[in-house]
């Protein structure tokens, strides 16, 4: 009887794991829509025409391919949350109208005496 049940935990599992898989390689795809596996002397790496995803920011070429595309994955994250947080992003102007945008919804404000 265990070993039924262990066997449909390994299943579930498998399964999981295929999922988590298509999941990371349709976020790159989403950013990178011609990304391809390219297998160089170094490793496997997801291109995206003649540009490696993941160089920006050093992670490694590997020899499987799951793990490339998890590596691409967590590149086009980084770049999503830096490209949200950086300073040079916003200029005055951005600030400004941001500002004047929550001004507006939060009304006139006047002071009782």
């Amino acid at each position: 009887m265990t070993l039924i049940f262990q066997l449909k935990d390994q299943d579930h599992f498998n399964m999981r794991e295929e999922i988590k898989k298509a999941r990371l390689k349709k976020k790159v795809l989403d950013n990178y829509p011609n990304a391809k596996v390219e297998y160089t002397g170094t490793g496997v790496q997801i291109m995206s025409g003649d540009i490696y995803i993941a160089e920006e920011f050093y992670l490694p070429a590997t020899m499987d391919v799951d793990t490339a595309w998890e590596y691409a994955a967590l590149a086009c994250k980084t770049r999503q949350q830096f490209n949200r947080t950086h300073p040079m992003r916003m200029d005055l102007s951005d600030i400004e109208s941001k500002i004047n945008r929550i001004n507006k919804r939060r009304g006139p404000r006047n002071k009782r005496k």
